[in-house]
């Protein structure tokens, strides 16, 4: 047990580190501080990855357990970050950003969802 926790806490570790410089990257944009742009595009790239690897994984059955967890729980879950995404909704509903509250909930869901399936299917088969 100890070492599948060590082994999610050093995935998780990389996955934030990763988190952190892609949507620092894209935020550091002056014209796109006004949506939260960052965290759109991690959770988007993060919903590819998760569905690939799971695919990939589940379908050639070539991870054991910790390796899976090391990757899925610990890398992408630090990743991906609807914790973020959560909370910058909030401030744009705080804000009375109605329009653009409900895009940012609209395409994280169904974008998200979307490219879950295509990374599944991807490698899955």
């Amino acid at each position: 047990m100890l070492i599948s926790a060590a082994m999610v806490g050093s995935g998780g570790f990389i996955g934030a580190l990763c988190r952190f410089g892609v949507s620092g990257f894209i935020q550091r944009n002056p014209s796109l501080v006004t949506f939260p742009y960052g965290t759109l595009m991690v959770n988007m790239v993060g919903c590819l990855l998760i569905g690939l690897a799971a695919g990939f994984l589940e379908s050639r059955q070539l991870a054991n357990p910790d390796i899976r967890s090391f990757v899925i729980v610990g890398i992408l879950g630090g990743f991906t970050t609807y914790s973020a995404f959560g909370f910058e909704t909030f401030a744009l509903l705080r804000d009375a950003e109605f329009l653009k509250a409900a895009s940012n909930v609209l395409i994280h869901i169904v974008a998200g969802l979307f490219l879950v399936w295509i990374g599944y299917t991807l490698t899955s088969k």
